[in-house]
């Protein structure tokens, strides 16, 4: 009990000590269809989990990025949104942001079966690494697309969700009230039609880098249950079922009134 108000007294000193300005936070939210729908209590709790994040991540800019109020609370506010219904202790374990200034290209080694070792390069969006630090670009963070349905801040942001059970495999700590086994039935078979629908030369309304394999289908489809609910839900119901079971929210009611 006594733990319980220290800690909710040290919350309040953050909120009270570093607020997002208004003026900026009403931009960041008028500016992106991502927020609609979000009712006033809602658009305040979210407020303050970003401000929470703000202050237990450290935010840098490499490459020559400069890291201002603005880059720190649009990222803030997008990365917030998921774990609006579930607290800011599921980013626990890192404490790393690291903005480029647009698209970066790490360097890779892999060893094909021959035992010869390839480097290979290739421009990415954004990184999240297991215990360690959330990579984007600043360019693809900040881009605003209505109907594409692609956020690079929600997909590194769901992989670091999916990191909570120690590996990165498209299945994240679930709640008491939800099934092991229905989890991994919907995902599997909205993932096998997927994959025939991208290999068949389909175009999908859905990134087709979902894909690629189960983590990048997970986080994929985060990114297209909240910024194009209807659609998931129209194509993937049963998965839309369970996104709304994890994250506690219905992106799709809140944007159909």
């Amino acid at each position: 009990m006594i733990f319980g108000r220290m800690k909710s007294r040290r919350r309040e000193r953050i909120l009270a000590a570093a607020p997002i300005r208004d003026r900026l936070w009403r931009r960041i939210i008028e500016d992106r269809p991502l927020f609609d729908g979000l009712t006033a209590d809602e658009l305040g709790r979210l407020r303050d989990l970003a401000t929470l994040f703000l202050h237990k991540k450290d935010v840098h800019g490499a490459a020559g990025l400069e890291i201002d109020d603005n880059v720190r609370a649009t990222i803030a506010a997008q990365a917030c949104l998921p774990i609006l219904e579930l607290g800011i202790d599921y980013y626990k374990g890192w404490v790393e942001v690291i903005v480029y200034p647009d698209q970066f290209v790490p360097l890779r080694e892999y060893t094909d079966e021959a035992g010869v070792v390839h480097q290979t390069r290739h421009p990415l969006a954004g990184e999240s690494w297991l215990g360690g630090p959330l990579i984007l670009s600043w360019e693809d963070a900040n881009h605003i697309d209505v109907d594409a349905g692609v956020n690079v801040v929600i997909h590194e942001f769901a992989h670091k969700l999916d990191m909570l059970n120690g590996s990165v495999n498209g299945y994240p700590p679930l709640h008491t009230n939800m099934r092991r086994d229905e989890w991994a039935r919907f995902f599997s078979t909205a993932y096998e039609d997927f994959r025939r629908r991208v290999e068949s030369g389909e175009e999908t309304a859905i990134d087709p880098y979902a894909a690629e394999n189960p983590a990048e289908f997970f986080a994929v489809l985060s990114e297209a249950f909240f910024e194009i609910p209807l659609l998931l839900r129209t194509e993937y119901p049963a998965v839309y079922g369970q996104m709304m079971l994890f994250y506690r929210q219905d992106p799709a009611l809140r944007r159909n009134g």
